[in-house]
């Protein structure tokens, strides 16, 4: 039941063979001027790995995670890594804020002190809260799984037992997009007796029968973007959710690979305009592929691809997330639902539009995100 202060230190001999197996990368062709067209571009892969070798400092980005308070947890025969922040206002709320693929803890570490301290960046300390980001299981520096069932519905469990017994928080506010959204959904909708509400960039399908309304026009041009999208992007989901361990050979054994299968999400899915440092610094991009890498986690955190395409636990007829909602969407994040599509499953009682920013919105844009959080618990306060 305990829970322990962790400090991110990862041996030096883990960092000498990255740098000796980016010196030895063997580059594929290119077609000449295929840019990012036929997928990561190879003149900047070659630039990133070059930075990656011989500038990157692990060292400094180490002391910047450990400014945070760094924590273990064992819970369900799983140690589950933290970051748990103190508010400073009055009277914090506990909020946890989960992440996805392929993101880590890190993505959020602009967002948590906007939320810990709001009068700090210009905000009311009364809107402060207490700040819980766990890695998933499988990611980071939380053990990976030896079982299956890894299942979003398994992990709100494991979060639930998280805040409740480990943290003493009874009722809690939740946070979460992309896998993040998945099992924050499932938070809202198995345990509303913790749940003061729910925040999410992403939603969940709903239940579709034929005892339902009809979908709305502006739901039937949504799903067809969402038909457009999976042919032209949704290539790394059918193979990370289908053979997850068959593609983990190589992004486990070559770090130049491992880059490249990220680094190029972190471009497609944000408000970059196709410059992708023109949102993420090579230090950001690269501290966050590191993680993953000295970790050895791409196998296990693109195993829960897998486990949700063949546990998917879809909603039922009649069943709602009746928790209270808010929705936040970022321009040119994966998905764009109406709304009547998200009051299908959810109690909606903020629906915010936002001006710019993509699917790592903590990071592309924190001030806006925190904003809408604020904003939105300030009315179950």
């Amino acid at each position: 039941m305990s829970v322990r202060s962790f400090k991110l230190q990862v041996p030096s001999a883990t960092l000498d063979d990255l740098r000796s197996r980016l010196a030895s990368t063997r580059w594929p062709d290119e077609i000449q001027g295929a840019g990012w067209e036929y997928g990561t571009n190879l003149a900047y892969m070659k630039e990133l790995t070059n930075y990656w070798q011989t500038k990157f400092d692990w060292r400094a980005q180490e002391e910047v995670m450990n400014a945070f308070a760094h924590f273990h947890a064992s819970i369900d025969n799983l140690d589950i890594h933290f970051i748990h922040e103190r508010g400073k206002g009055p009277n914090p709320m506990p909020l946890i804020i989960t992440h996805g693929w392929p993101g880590s803890f890190f993505q959020m570490l602009k967002l948590i002190p906007r939320l810990t301290d709001p009068e700090r960046f210009g905000g009311d300390p009364l809107d402060s809260f207490d700040v819980i980001v766990p890695s998933l299981p499988g990611y980071g520096f939380s053990d990976k799984p030896s079982h299956g069932g890894m299942t979003y519905s398994y992990i709100a469990e494991l979060w639930v037992k998280l805040m409740t017994e480990r943290l003493d928080y009874p009722r809690f506010a939740a946070q979460g997009g992309d896998i993040g959204g998945g099992v924050t959904t499932r938070l809202g909708l198995k345990n509303p007796q913790n749940v003061i509400g729910l925040h999410l960039t992403d939603v969940a399908y709903p239940y579709l029968g034929p005892e339902v309304r009809a979908v709305s026009q502006a739901e039937q041009r949504f799903l067809e973007e969402e038909r457009c999208w999976d042919e032209e992007e949704g290539a790394y989901m059918s193979m990370q959710a289908t053979k997850p361990q068959t593609l983990s050979y190589g992004l486990n054994d070559s770090p130049a690979g491992l880059a490249a299968w990220i680094v190029e999400k972190f471009r497609a899915w944000s408000d970059c305009g196709g410059q992708v440092e023109e949102r993420f610094t090579k230090d950001e991009l690269l501290t966050n592929v590191t993680i993953y890498w000295v970790t050895e986690t791409i196998n296990s955190s693109i195993r829960l691809y897998y486990e949700h395409r063949h546990n998917p636990a879809p909603l039922r007829l009649h069943e709602q997330v009746t928790v209270p909602t808010a929705v936040a969407l970022f321009p040119k994040d994966l998905s764009h639902p109406p709304r009547e599509w998200a009051e299908r499953t959810y109690n909606v009682q903020q629906w915010t539009v936002m001006p710019r920013g993509g699917h790592f919105a903590a990071q592309e844009e924190p001030d806006l995100l925190a904003e809408d959080i604020r904003a939105f618990f300030r009315t179950l306060r």
